[in-house]
């Protein structure tokens, strides 16, 4: 029987009930706020690997990046390091074939997720857009970053990289996680993953869950866990997302929270990387204004983070996105985190943020171009394909 904890509004056992998994008890956890940290800290625990290192992204690009780590994995294998690497195969398309034999060839274990089928070219829309990795089970990484020059910030023009947010994980959910990879692994026909774990005692006292979802059912209980999140803030709410293309049931239940005394603010990029986008979420600005949601546009690079924070105690890191895709279509993965500690954390994180940001205004807002209000009414049109 899981341990109860208990924090404002938000009940573990009702979480519990909405995932149908409980909560792991006595874990680390760490934020990293940029790409630099994310990926030094990704380089230093691969390098302690002595037994399995498990890998899950939408994107492994063989630029700077991804041949760094690629170089490490080898190495790795080399010294008898089993590793296993599922990587999406539209996230990854561009990526040369001769980067994945040389995996290969080093003895590193590849699958490809949601491959193109010319049989059912249908379900090409459905995306791995899940990004983990595990060491020995016990250590952990998850969030919104991909394996690419841009996440890292290794780009020359630095303005360009992208902001994203990462968590590491390390004590029994990384065990948790490990056992959700063997299946991901094993629904892609990858070779059964036996390995024996050495016990990891946790030594903190931060309770986490994973939420990570591949099939409609666990795409439906994601939803359901961020209706009864927003149900259940009573001070407020601080979501941060890079594709913003909301149902008008997230935009009811947003309007909602505002009138029972709800704080809600909404971090989302100036441009993103896909426009269209940006046009369907300017489409439910004036909504969201007008119902007293405060929205701001992230500025300079292109915001990519996903996370979401519930009064002081309750928050969600990872890879969904609000938008169709993630709730409806996508193989996502993200963490829940019952604590005041690090919901502090994210909230600081939050908050250094929207200083880099604009505060969008309703008379401003109101008075924006005829061409802008076209666009964004004919990119609504196509909201759940993009």
């Amino acid at each position: 029987m899981s341990e109860t904890f208990a924090s404002g509004c938000f009940s573990q056992t009702r979480i519990e009930e909405i995932l149908g998994i409980p909560f792991t008890a006595d874990n680390y956890v760490r934020l990293l706020k940029s790409g630099a940290e994310t990926f030094q800290t990704i380089f230093d625990s691969v390098s302690t690997a002595r037994h399995f290192i498990c890998i899950e992204f939408y994107i492994f690009r063989d630029d700077d990046t991804g041949r760094k780590l690629a170089d490490l994995l080898k190495e790795k294998s080399r010294q008898g390091v089993k590793v296993y690497l599922l990587y999406d195969h539209f996230g990854s398309f561009m990526t040369s074939r001769g980067f994945w034999s040389d995996m290969k060839k080093a003895g590193i274990n590849l699958r490809v997720s949601r491959p193109f089928r010319w049989s059912s070219p249908g379900h090409y829309i459905h995306r791995n857009h899940k990004k983990l990795l595990i060491i020995d089970g016990q250590k952990a990484f998850t969030g919104g970053f991909n394996i690419a020059d841009e996440y890292h910030g290794y780009l020359k023009i630095r303005k360009l990289a992208w902001r994203d947010t990462g968590i590491y994980l390390e004590g029994p959910i990384a065990q948790t996680l490990f056992e959700i990879f063997r299946k991901s692994w094993a629904a892609w026909r990858g070779e059964p993953i036996i390995h024996t774990q050495e016990a990891h005692a946790g030594n903190h006292r931060v309770p986490v869950i994973p939420i990570f979802s591949n099939s409609a059912r666990s795409r439906r209980r994601l939803r359901q866990l961020f209706f009864y999140s927003i149900n259940n803030a009573r001070g407020r709410i601080l979501i941060t997302t890079a594709y913003f293309t909301p149902s008008r049931r997230i935009l009811m239940t947003l309007e909602d929270a505002v009138q029972r005394g709800v704080k809600v603010q909404i971090l989302l990029p100036d441009k993103s990387d896909l426009f269209p986008v940006d046009y369907v979420a300017r489409a439910s600005y004036t909504k969201l204004l007008r119902a007293g949601i405060e929205v701001y546009t992230y500025q300079g690079k292109i915001l990519h983070a996903k996370t979401a924070v519930f009064d002081d105690c309750w928050s969600i890191v990872g890879s969904a996105n609000l938008d169709f895709q993630s709730l409806r279509r996508n193989d996502e993965g993200n963490v829940g985190i019952l604590d005041e500690v690090f919901t502090r954390q994210l909230t600081e994180v939050f908050e250094e943020d929207l200083s880099q940001s604009v505060k969008i205004d309703p008379v401003l807002w109101a008075k924006r171009s005829l061409y802008e209000k076209v666009l964004e009414g004919v990119f609504s049109v196509f909201r759940k394909r993009l």
